[in-house]
């Protein structure tokens, strides 16, 4: 568990992997309301850039997000998620690309009552392709102030 006092500039974290599912796809679809064809439909998708169906971007985000929670390095400290900025999908992942997240402390800013880390934050596939780059903010409590010391 981290207060925001022990994060340090350059400080790196990476996530474990996690495989991308047919079930995961059709699930975020269902959830999401996003039944783009691109990728719920395969003959569809047969016919683009891509040659068949993707991953939701927003999948890939969700999902590199919860590979970082899985750290615990805020689990009892985080205030709240702060924001995203600068969020970019750089290539396709598939059903079956196995996904991982890099987070790298790039500053951090001093507020009244908490701090907020912010993260250059990027996800890879097996192949080391990066195929999704984003800032993220996250409010952490700071270090309690002790009177007895």
């Amino acid at each position: 568990m981290k207060f925001f006092e022990d994060f340090e500039l350059g400080e790196k974290f990476e996530s474990p992997a996690r495989t991308i599912t047919e079930a995961d796809i059709v699930m975020f679809a269902a959830l999401s309301g996003d039944w783009t064809p691109i990728h719920v439909d395969e003959e569809y998708a047969k016919s683009t850039a891509f040659g068949r169906r993707i991953a939701h971007g927003l999948l890939t985000l969700s999902i590199a997000s919860g590979l970082l929670t899985r750290l615990r390095i805020v689990e009892n400290t985080v205030v709240a998620f702060y924001g995203i900025d600068k969020l970019r999908f750089t290539k396709p992942v598939f059903a079956g690309d196995t996904i991982k997240a890099v987070a790298e402390v790039i500053s951090k800013e001093d507020k009244d009552q908490y701090g907020v880390i912010v993260y250059d934050v990027k996800v890879y596939k097996q192949t080391g392709e990066l195929v999704l780059t984003y800032v993220s903010k996250v409010a952490v409590k700071k270090r309690p102030f002790r009177k007895d010391i």
